[in-house]
């Protein structure tokens, strides 16, 4: 894939987690994405949190970010009026901070496309009205 991904919650739980639903669609997908992801530390966080029963898959994930697999590429500190804002302006959803985090990745790293599997990102926009572009669990 030629544009930059960023990765939320859900599909990097189900690459980690054999029993997901989504385990064998994760896999295939970051066979085509072929490059380092992007993600914040409110993503990451998550991750660990919902693998923690699962050593295993959670010392993998751990592995993966070590090896470069997942890039941090979002300083939260520096972002934080642009944060409050998406939080303020996605309060009936409601939105996460995890999910602000990857709008706003979206909006710093242009052209990029969100690795999701929360239906929320058809909701959100990026730059005002655009839709975010996604790759997402392809629903029947």
């Amino acid at each position: 894939m030629n544009r930059p991904v960023i990765a939320d919650t859900g599909p990097l739980v189900a690459l980690f987690d054999r029993g997901d639903a989504c385990h064998l669609w994760a896999k295939d997908c970051l066979g085509r994405i072929g490059e380092s992801l992007l993600t914040s530390e409110a993503i990451l966080s998550e991750v660990f949190f919902l693998l923690a029963p699962m050593r295993k898959s959670r010392a993998a994930c751990g592995e993966f970010w070590l090896e470069g697999g997942l890039r941090i590429g979002f300083d939260a500190q520096a972002q934080r009026e642009s944060l409050v804002g998406l939080l303020k302006k996605y309060a009936d959803i409601p939105m996460s901070l995890a999910d602000a985090t990857v709008v706003r990745m979206c909006e710093i790293n242009r052209g990029a496309v969100v690795w999701t599997l929360d239906n929320h990102f058809r909701i959100y926009r990026h730059l005002g009205r655009k839709t975010i572009p996604l790759l997402d669990w392809p629903r029947g």
